[in-house]
């Protein structure tokens, strides 16, 4: 790079950096060591952590955490190449399999994340001449699938089911394929999809159902997930990840043989990428076999997280996860450092996570937080609350 094509990276760069900071929006990182899944330390200070997706706090499990060794010394560190060439080590198919009985479908198919799955797998399976209806807080990976699709983009205002049927009138003839995508629970509103009534309007109108439901499997039906919650709902693509309630990393596409087929042969995020390390996939395998020896596990995240909403006059939680709104980014990252004053690490969203004027304090729950700790945090939190 010449020194006037790096002066010039610099300063758009440097221009960019300083409008955001202008607007409270610029981002850094903070490194975090997670002390026990619970616990903390950040710029030296220990707090209880209420930022964290380990909704069953199996991260730090004894068992899972003794899986992950095991492979390590199986089958090494890294998985060494994509699946497709010979990165496709046994404890893949495994717990592949043990997914598919989790959620009752034909097949599944394991990815390195869940933005890598949401952005191959929706970009593979529509395209130019085809349309997407998309829930307008969808996650950002499920909009970039979209995009990378080059099919027509329909958002629909969130969880209306009558304005998706109204553009569906509207737009579903003029397309040969047509996908609908939400979310199982919405990893910054916490609330759930209708997949009952989305289900409903994709079989009237020949349009497949894809539901991200990375925040709801090993919380929501029993550690099945959200769509345990729906059994009427047909929901021929679900996804989901290892990251949050299983405690490991990557993510899943469950589905029938010739979708699941396809997605292998297809989707340029697996076949491009290298399959995600040993450890990972049998930490997940441990993560399942916990869940199934402790059920009661699952239920907790939720109970934990409807303690705080009863405590605060709020609407009554329906998952891990608990917006509180604050408004403007300035105020909302005041709150956070407040809260840190008094123990708690609870990380402020902003835009353009969040909608603009809707920043929050983002709240998650694990199965293991203290209920005394719980009260003690709604108590900070009542007077940052704005009228």
């Amino acid at each position: 790079m010449t020194d006037r094509a790096a002066s010039s990276l610099d300063d758009f760069a440097l221009t960019k950096l300083a409008a955001l900071e202008a607007q409270d929006l610029r981002r850094r990182l903070k490194p975090t060591h997670r002390l026990d899944g619970l616990w903390a330390m950040r710029n030296g200070r220990r707090m209880l952590s209420f930022s964290c997706n380990d909704y069953l706090n199996l991260s730090h499990h004894p068992k899972v955490r003794e899986a992950a060794k095991v492979a390590i010394d199986l089958y090494g560190a890294g998985s060494g190449a994509s699946r497709l060439i010979t990165g496709d080590f046994p404890l893949l198919e495994q717990l592949e399999q043990r997914l598919v009985r989790l959620k009752g479908t034909e097949a599944c198919c394991l990815f390195g994340s869940g933005y890598l799955a949401n952005a191959g797998v929706i970009s593979a399976l529509v395209g130019p001449g085809d349309i997407i209806f998309l829930d307008a807080l969808s996650h950002s990976s499920m909009w970039t699938g979209a995009r990378l699709s080059g099919a027509k983009i329909v958002a629909f205002a969130h969880n209306d089911m009558a304005d998706l049927a109204r553009l569906i009138a509207e737009h579903r003839a003029g397309a040969e394929r047509a996908l609908v995508a939400s979310e199982g629970v919405f990893s910054m509103d916490g609330d759930l999809a209708p997949q009952d009534l989305l289900s409903k309007l994709c079989l009237a109108n020949d349009a497949w159902l894809y539901i991200d439901d990375a925040h709801g499997v090993g919380v929501l039906g029993e550690g099945r997930g959200a769509k345990a919650l729906f059994p009427s709902a047909v929901v021929p693509l679900q996804m989901g990840t290892l990251s949050k309630a299983l405690g490991s990393y990557g993510a899943y596409v469950c589905a029938s043989h010739p979708a699941i087929d396809f997605l292998k042969t297809r989707v340029r995020t697996l076949i491009y990428s290298t399959a995600p390390p040993p450890s990972a996939i049998a930490a997940a395998l441990a993560a399942l076999d916990v869940i199934e020896q402790e059920p009661e596990r699952c239920a907790r995240p939720v109970a934990k997280a409807r303690l705080f909403t009863r405590a605060l006059n709020l609407p009554d939680a329906e998952s891990a996860v608990v917006p509180v709104i604050i408004g403007e980014a300035a105020p909302t990252l005041a709150a956070s450092a407040r809260l840190e004053d008094e123990g708690f690490l609870v990380v402020p969203i902003r835009p353009p996570t969040v909608p603009a004027g809707a920043a929050r304090l983002r709240v998650a729950f694990t199965a293991d937080h203290p209920d005394a700790e719980i009260e003690r945090l709604a108590d900070a939190m009542r007077p940052l609350i704005p009228a």
